[in-house]
């Protein structure tokens, strides 16, 4: 599995500028300059019209700075949710904003900790001038300081489905939540018999939440993969650097072999993240056991990798002072992410018809 040369020339170009534009600042010029919030767009609705394998790209680039853009929850989630849904008004009205960057999407999803539609229960009901009046409690939405498009599930009498919510609408509440990952906002939306529109067809949005769910999934492992892979460059840095009984640290035996251990992990994990994007790309049928594997290997192996970073950084690693903290919480935020490690290895065993463990 081979990136193309446009693939790299593409990583080197967003690595570029992230290097320009530090935080929130780099999603204007992002997006304006590379296109990123529209790789996954279809170039009819104004994207790129790139794939999984580009999105992979984006996304191990801004895992390396634990960058806090909005591209996982507006330019995966959002988009992803509207292509699946095959509503084509809406895909026509809302992805031309959400390709150029200047409207930010959010999917609503989660209850209760968890993205299992059989989760759901917010429920849509009809209304009495003829629309639809969504109510219930949402979990774990990634978060940006102005939400333009807003996509809720919620259970109606057909099943699962899909609603478009103004965000600003009466009965629409946003709660930001304390996350211990500073790096990336979540908020809880509670709605209250909100007016919302059904997208696609009715009850059919426990399908389309199922491979959004592959989607995210993939494009996270990638994510992780690039935090991982930064915080063992830099691991190894200070390993080199860090004198003691006369001696670089890194020269130690001990040492060399639990940082060859930590990169044995990010290439594994380099892997599976890879071949999620792929099988998105080319075998659709694969993705679901390919985002699973994925998802599971490389929230473990970021989260080895980052617990290594702190203790080979020793008493500097757990200062406020050091990014090895904000790795290490970067980690376990991901890591629960879309569900834990353990879920996915249970998505897996199921497909198998095995028992997880």
């Amino acid at each position: 599995m081979r990136l193309t040369e446009e693939q790299e020339e593409l990583r080197s170009a967003v690595r570029s500028l992230l290097t320009r534009h530090q935080g929130a600042s780099a999603w204007g010029p992002l997006s304006e300059q590379i296109g990123a919030a529209g790789l996954a767009v279809p170039e009819e609705y104004g994207g790129v019209g790139g794939g999984a394998r580009d999105v992979h790209v984006l996304m191990e680039e801004l895992g390396r700075g634990l960058s806090p853009l909005p591209c996982l929850g507006s330019a995966v989630l959002t988009v992803g949710a509207l292509l699946a849904s095959g509503d084509e008004e809406a895909c026509g009205r809302l992805l031309p904003g959400l390709a150029d960057g200047t409207s930010v999407g959010a999917l609503a999803w989660a209850e209760r900790g968890s993205w299992e539609p059989d989760a759901i229960r917010a429920e849509a009901v009809p209304g009495p001038g003829g629309g639809t009046l969504v109510t219930g409690a949402k979990e774990h939405v990634l978060d940006w300081p102005v939400v333009d498009v807003l996509l809720v599930a919620a259970r109606t009498a057909c099943g699962v489905s899909l609603f478009e919510v103004p965000a600003d609408a009466a009965g629409v509440r946003r709660e930001p939540v304390v996350t211990m990952d500073g790096t990336r906002g979540q908020a809880r939306w509670v709605l209250e018999a909100a007016e919302g529109r059904l997208l696609g067809a009715d009850g059919d949005g426990g399908r389309s939440l199922e491979h959004v769910r592959d989607l995210a999934c993939t494009a996270l492992a990638a994510e992780q993969v690039g935090a991982a892979g930064r915080a063992l460059e830099l691991t190894v840095a200070y390993a080199r650097d860090r004198v003691q009984f006369g001696r670089a640290i890194g020269s130690f035996q001990a040492v060399k072999h639990r940082l060859a251990d930590a990169y044995v992990l990010v290439e594994s994990a380099r892997s599976a993240a890879l071949g999620a994007a792929f099988a998105a790309d080319e075998d659709p049928g694969a993705l679901p056991r390919a985002a699973a594997v994925a998802k599971s290997v490389c929230s473990e192996a970021f989260s080895a990798v980052a617990g290594e970073m702190i203790q080979l950084h020793g008493g500097i690693g757990i200062t406020w002072e050091h990014d090895a903290h904000r790795y290490f919480k970067r980690a376990h935020g991901a890591g629960e992410l879309f569900g834990p490690p353990a879920r996915h290895r249970a998505r897996l065993a199921a497909g198998l018809g095995l028992t997880a463990r």
